[in-house]
């Protein structure tokens, strides 16, 4: 809650996003990038940004006015109470990178890195204070989606994942502190799942770039803009929940439909999976669930334009226009 100067090494396109969302929120925000020419295109990335911000609902005192962009990477974070590191996914570079941030940001001051792969255990071998550096993994762009998954490495000390967590949820984010490292992180695993599973659809012949798209966009992805793949399925087992769904369907995840290996359904997953969508439901029936999804997905394709009447106005203007 005190923090109000931030500093966002590394101004690319994710980089440029954390500024962007953090000038935002309201920080003073100083920026370095080695680039000859990063400041400009940093302050046109936040130009380009600023609208949809707008929409989004400023914090009080937010100004692009307030960006300070530094002609070093000492001076950027001399006076620094948060540090974003965000170059680019080279390990080597981020390692000497890392170490020195760590040599040149105050005492005590948590520096998070944006990496979208690599477990901060390898990226803190050569920093003086290995304690301090966390992952704080955005999704682009990081201005617009909310979502910043925090982990610390072999040496991280718990207070500064605890920290930093605290930190980006002050900040607006919606934030996922992870128990241990897993390599890709959460949301990246699940995402490269299907990414891969597409890419072997496409390669067989079996789906075309569009099918794969539309497949998403008119079916799943309706509901996981609200409702995560654990809890839908949960709903596939009607009245009884998780516990039926995994009863009736269990056995198909041996079925070959991926050409990505099922895990064995025993006892542990089971209860696992079951205990954990008891808890996501809070004490929501799976009536209060259905009607939470059936509205959800409605407002979804109202927003998006695609309830059947929208669909059927803009056919119609379509053939007025022809």
């Amino acid at each position: 809650e005190d923090v109000t100067r931030v500093a966002c090494i590394g101004a690319g396109v994710i980089g440029g996003g954390w500024v962007a969302h953090f000038l935002a929120r309201g920080y003073d925000v100083t920026a370095w990038d080695p680039a000859p020419d990063a400041e400009a295109k940093l302050r046109r990335l936040v130009d380009a940004a600023w609208p949809a911000l707008g929409r989004l609902g400023l914090a009080d005192g937010a100004s692009r006015d307030r960006l300070t962009v530094a002609a070093t990477l000492e001076e950027a974070v001399a006076d620094a109470q948060f540090v974003q590191e965000s170059a680019p996914e080279k390990l080597e570079l981020k390692r000497d990178l890392l170490a020195q941030l760590d040599a040149a940001a105050p005492a005590g001051v948590v520096i998070a890195s944006s990496t979208s792969g690599y477990p901060m255990t390898d990226m803190q071998t050569t920093a003086a204070d290995p304690g301090r550096l966390v992952v704080g993994h955005p999704f682009n762009p990081p201005y617009l989606i909310p979502l910043v998954e925090v982990v610390g490495g072999e040496t991280t000390a718990e207070h500064a994942v605890t920290w930093a967590s605290r930190f980006y949820d002050v900040a607006g984010k919606s934030v996922i502190t992870m128990q241990s490292e897993v390599p890709g992180f959460i949301a990246n695993r699940l995402q490269e799942a299907l990414w891969r599973e597409a890419l072997h659809m496409v390669a067989n012949g079996e789906a075309t770039v569009q099918e794969i798209d539309d497949s998403i966009t008119e079916g799943p992805g309706l509901r996981w803009a609200f409702m995560g793949p654990m809890l839908t399925f949960a709903l596939a087992g009607g009245e009884g929940g998780m516990a039926h769904m995994l009863d009736h369907f269990g056995p198909s995840l041996k079925s070959p439909w991926t050409r990505l290996e099922a895990p064995e359904l025993d006892k542990k997953l089971y209860d696992a999976v079951v205990a954990g969508c008891d808890e996501e439901a809070a004490g929501r029936t799976i009536a209060d669930l259905v009607a939470e999804r059936d509205q959800g997905v409605i407002d979804v394709l109202c927003a998006t334009g695609r309830l059947p009447q929208q669909r059927a106005q803009s056919a119609d203007q379509h053939q007025e226009n022809a």
